[in-house]
């Protein structure tokens, strides 16, 4: 008699699946992103990611009413203001856009956790997150001055997480001296410690009207072929001071989730990006994939891979589909 393995047995019905299912996807686990822009009665879908939308503040509170019904505890907010220049200064101005937007937001949802982008790629003219040197060369250390004074606005704001995402050298160290120097200690760091420069940021680039306007990325975010250097770049964020870390893209790069996962304790966020956003949507809507089926599937992957939080335009969705009970 030839005996073998039946590993089919916990397979055999849904509740055996549940029974014995290794990772789950919890709506408390998912991270909302926002797009604020100024001026009035403003909701416009953006082109290349349906289903998201620019809000000015004064429709921002339908969006969040929506969110907080369906059990989403967090949001990450971009910025997209009318007067952009040089140095970005509405990136750290105290009545800028974002500024604007976190006040509101802990004024009439103060439970609602508030994450703050920190860069200066939507604020300054030539589409760069940082400070330009007149031959065009990205300047490390004086953008992170602007950076550090953009996170201690955010904090002054109200934001409960500040999450840099401009990949300067040394940024953790910079905003996290500048946040405990005007007294906010308590306000964790959530650092873009995998970035890489990514085709994927397209529909992005449209959203936060903050391509570039010359050159690329390709100086300051990591080669997408290293992985290595990405384990560096997340173990000097943890030594700098680093509460969270991130790895952005996610789709493409759960093997850095995975290595960050065994290599450090920090809660572990992942960001499904808006080019994996927009291409399941596409495909759904040419009828080509089951996208409820395809998000869930890349959801528990994630979490798979080891992330504790995703950050996903997917997030309302996702919500409704577990009240689901899926």
């Amino acid at each position: 008699m030839i005996t073998f393995d039946r590993h089919r047995r916990l397979r055999r019905s849904p509740a055996m699946r549940n029974l014995v299912r290794e990772n789950h996807v919890r709506v408390e686990d998912l991270i909302y992103p926002l797009f604020i822009v100024e001026g009035e009665n403003i909701k416009n879908e953006i082109s290349s990611m349906p289903g998201v939308y620019h809000f000015s503040l004064d429709r921002l509170n339908e969006e969040l009413q929506e969110i907080v019904s369906l059990g989403i505890q967090s949001v990450l907010l971009f910025g997209v203001p009318e007067h952009k220049d040089a140095l970005g200064t509405e990136a750290y101005a105290e009545d800028g856009i974002v500024q604007q937007a976190i006040r509101h937001i802990k004024s009439g949802f103060p439970e609602m956790l508030v994450i703050a982008d920190t860069c200066l790629c939507e604020y300054t003219d030539h589409g760069h997150c940082g400070v330009l040197h007149e031959c065009g060369e990205l300047l490390n250390d004086e953008s992170l001055v602007l950076l550090s004074q953009a996170a201690v606005s955010q904090a002054k704001a109200g934001a409960d997480i500040i999450a840099p995402s401009n990949m300067m050298d040394g940024f953790v160290t910079a905003i996290r001296e500048a946040l405990d120097e005007a007294g906010f200690t308590h306000i964790p760091i959530m650092s873009y410690a995998v970035k890489y420069a990514s085709a994927y940021y397209g529909p992005f680039r449209e959203a936060a009207k903050s391509a570039p306007q010359f050159g690329n990325r390709k100086s300051y975010q990591m080669d997408y072929a290293n992985a290595r250097e990405g384990l560096r770049e997340a173990e000097s964020d943890v030594i700098e001071g680093a509460d969270f870390l991130m790895v952005k893209p996610g789709l493409a790069y759960m093997d850095m989730v995975l290595r960050l996962r065994q290599s450090f304790d920090l809660p572990l966020v992942v960001y499904n990006i808006s080019g994996e956003y927009s291409m399941v949507k596409a495909a759904s809507a040419n009828g080509w994939i089951d996208e409820q089926g395809v998000v869930m599937e890349t959801m528990v992957g994630f979490k798979r891979a080891g992330a504790d939080l995703i950050i996903t335009y997917h997030a309302k969705d996702v919500a409704k589909w577990l009240q689901g009970g899926l």
